[in-house]
């Protein structure tokens, strides 16, 4: 299919032929158990159906920045990780005064 733009409907019948996953209940929602080449990492997915195709599309949750700063923070709580970023930085510093500038 060189040279050529996927339109969806190849997508959607490349889709429909790959494979089948088993649904079953839990509690009174219903779940379907992905292939393990399908899996997602996390524990949460955004669900949403397909207005022209009716698929249904899930799609990996990316995290928040409330998610991303607490993963920081744990970081740097760990024993020596400040002093080896501040050793870093302080290696990237230019020790040589600023230029001067006449000002207007």
């Amino acid at each position: 299919m060189s040279g050529r733009i996927r339109s969806s409907l190849d997508i959607d019948q490349g889709l429909r032929e790959a494979m089948r996953a088993k649904l079953f209940r839990n509690g009174r929602s219903q779940a379907v158990r992905l292939p393990a080449e399908f899996r997602f990492e996390g524990t949460e997915v955004e669900v949403h159906r397909d207005p022209d195709s009716g698929a249904v599309v899930l799609t990996a949750v990316r995290p928040s920045a409330r998610d991303w700063l607490a993963e920081r923070d744990r970081l740097l709580a760990e024993p020596g990780v400040r002093e080896e970023l501040d050793a870093f930085f302080d290696n990237l510093r230019d020790p040589s005064p600023p230029p001067e500038r006449d000002w207007p």
